[in-house]
């Protein structure tokens, strides 16, 4: 089974997530349905730091 993962476009680059979606599928389904509604479209991210992760 292919892993779910979701990609979130910055100003600074693209960010790419995997989800969990077997060890958290409540998790995983809610922040789809916030995703896929465009609840996040224009959060800010208040610290960015190069390379930390």
């Amino acid at each position: 089974m292919a892993k779910k993962s979701a990609t979130i476009e910055t100003s600074k680059g693209t960010i790419k997530a995997e989800l969990f979606d077997t060890e958290v599928p409540g998790t995983v389904t809610n922040f789809e349905k916030l995703a896929n509604s465009e609840f996040y479209d224009g959060t800010r991210f208040h610290r960015v730091i190069p390379n930390f992760m």
